[in-house]
Formats: structure tokens, sequence, C-alpha cells
């Protein structure tokens, strides 16, 4: 499916959230920013920079504002995305349409977009890469299969750390041994076990 064609069923989808998040489309798009499909949601960008991304669930829809670290926040409305660990984004909820006032929402995208220009962003740090602990189901079939291990260190480091860590968090024998037969076709193809998830 194309990104426009992501976009119109976000935005065109029998949900209860719909008229909301319609809104908060037009209040983004009036504000210049470009709009693509990113991560599974509707996301605006200023000079190839993410400001905002469009979202909805359950039991509420919102913003998303990528730096709103930065953000002032008068009205005290901003959540951190998730406590603990997020660091920059910060969301803006709603429960229902009533909740939208617009021309409040159009002052932080407007203050999210200056920042953007301003090139306000969080600085992290690299953690430093620790040695993958190979589980033994995943080190025997490395042993056993010249093929498999020379492409399992092909791989980069966060993906032979994702193949070690999906064998290992199984509980049950029958688990890890289902997982990596699943995983061993990735592994002589060159893929991570999350690539589908990658843009």
């Amino acid at each position: 499916m194309e990104k426009q064609e992501k976009l119109d069923a976000f935005y065109n989808e029998a949900h209860q959230f719909k008229n909301g998040v319609a809104i908060l489309r037009t209040l983004a798009l009036d504000c210049g920013m470009t709009e693509i499909y990113k991560w599974s949601f509707p996301t605006y960008l200023i000079n190839n920079k993410n400001v905002i991304a469009i979202n909805k669930f359950k039991n509420h829809f919102g913003i998303w504002f990528f730096n709103g670290v930065f953000l002032s926040d008068p009205e005290k409305i901003l959540e951190n995305a998730q406590e603990g660990k997020t660091v920059a984004m910060r969301h803006w909820k709603f429960a229902k349409l009533e909740d939208i006032d617009k021309k409040l929402v159009t002052v932080y995208i407007k203050e999210a977009i200056e920042n953007q220009r301003k090139g306000l962003q969080v600085k992290t740090e690299k953690k430093p890469k620790t040695k993958i602990v190979l589980p033994a189901h995943l080190s025997i079939a490395l042993e056993d299969n010249e093929d498999i291990n020379v492409a399992f260190h092909k791989l980069t480091y966060s993906k032979q750390k994702e193949y070690a860590e999906y064998i290992s968090t199984a509980k049950q024998e029958k688990t890890k041994l289902s997982r990596l037969e699943k995983i061993i076709p990735l592994i002589l193809a060159g893929k991570g076990l999350l690539d589908i998830y990658r843009r």
C-alpha cells in the first residue's frame, strides 16, 4: 500500500475519533507542514524533520510532539509519551471532540515548528555495546552449520542481539525450537528479525 493510501485509510476508517483526527490534520496542514505516513501514523514535517504525529487509539486520540520536551506547555497538558523510556517526545491526549481547543493546539504546533527550525533536540548518549550472549539453541545452530554461522556474523550488532533475545526469552523448549526454525531462513537471507517493521 502506498503512503497516500495509508493516510487515506487512517483518516477514512470508521472510528469513534474519525472527526477528531480530521480536525487535528487540518490544524497541522494549516501550519504549513508536509504530511507523510511513518510508523503507522500520519506524521508532519518541517524541512524533512519530524515535528508531530497524529494518533488514535481505543480510548483517546491526540498529537505526539517529537521534541515536545522543549515546548513551554503553559497549560500543563503534555504527558511524557512513555515515562522512563521517552526523553523528548510529549503526548497531548483528547478523549472527545470537544476537548480540542483549535487556537491552543495551533499555538503548540507553531511553537514545535519554531523549535524544530531552531534545531532544538535532545542529545542522547549512545550506550556502549555489550557482548551478545548467545542462547544454547542458537549457538548450536551456528556451530553445526557454517552457512548460518557466516550469515549471522555478517548481520549488524543490533540484528544479532534481536535474534539472541528472541530465542532466550522463550520460556518453553518447544517455543525456543520453533523460534529457531523461524529465524534461520531470515538469517540466511541477511535479514533482521524486525526488518518488516523498519521503513
